[in-house]
């Protein structure tokens, strides 16, 4: 049986700035269905590499598919039909609420088509409680699981009229406490269960190790490693990869990550 296409892939990225490279012939596959975390220390090319993936960034040199398809010769439109991105960081200085921000991932379509999804959404993220709350007067933790919900809503939209899609998040976790991060990346796995590839950018290893279906480590631009989370996580990859010493160890076929006292 022929496996099927993925659903985006990346050969050979490579991204030069002036004397510095943060991607060296990166490849990549993702197909749908996966759950995929993209680890590894500051500066290693993570947030250059799902940028790329997006189309948000383009490349020195190589190619981006989605769908099978060159990522550009999509249309920013079709683009926003096909896959989401959770940037990094979503700065918003109007005073729009909690609502108005979840039902913009649903772009031109009527306020009555949008709106089941936005109220799943809002409950999904926990958010019922901020929903008449203008943004900018809540904790960051919350305005990121406003915007999460906002590109759920349009991950839905688009696979309403397209089929499965990409969702991209970077650094989805950085704002949330514990119970929310770990809400954060169940909801994410969810879509995958139902056909999604989802990509994200993360620090956590322990909490990678809960997400992930593959981790790939980055290290000076360089794939270091990729594989299933008992692959990667060794203490071999963490000394090499992060100069830290740990002590992995497993639970129900996981592994987790102990640091050493330094």
């Amino acid at each position: 049986m022929t496996a099927p296409t993925p659903m985006i892939e990346a050969d050979a990225l490579c991204m030069k700035v002036r004397q510095a490279t943060l991607l060296d012939h990166v490849n990549v596959q993702i197909r749908g269905g996966e759950t995929v975390a993209i680890v590894g220390p500051n500066g290693a090319g993570k947030s250059t590499l799902l940028r790329s993936l997006s189309g948000d960034l383009r490349c020195t040199s190589g190619s981006v598919r989605l769908k099978g398809r060159d990522l550009t010769s999509f249309s920013s439109r079709e683009l926003a039909n096909h896959r989401v991105m959770l940037s990094q960081h979503v700065n918003v200085s109007f005073p729009f609420t909690v609502e108005e921000i979840v039902a913009m991932g649903a772009g031109d379509r009527s306020r009555a088509a949008a709106a089941p999804l936005v109220d799943a959404a809002i409950a999904e993220l926990d958010l019922s409680p901020f929903r008449h709350r203008e943004l900018p007067t809540l904790s960051g933790g919350e305005q990121q699981r406003a915007h999460f919900a906002r590109v759920l809503v349009q991950l839905a939209c688009g696979e309403a009229e397209h089929g499965s899609g990409v969702l991209l998040l970077d650094e989805p976790t950085s704002s949330l406490d514990l119970r929310h991060q770990i809400n954060l990346v169940e909801t994410a796995k969810r879509r995958a269960r139902t056909g999604s590839a989802v990509v994200a950018v993360l620090h956590d290893l322990n909490l990678a190790v809960r997400f992930a279906d593959r981790i790939i480590v980055l290290r000076k631009g360089v794939v270091a490693a990729d594989g299933s989370p008992r692959e990667t996580i060794t203490d071999a990859m963490i000394r090499q990869v992060f100069e830290v010493e740990t002590s992995v160890g497993s639970e129900g076929g996981q592994p987790y990550v102990l640091l050493q006292r330094m």
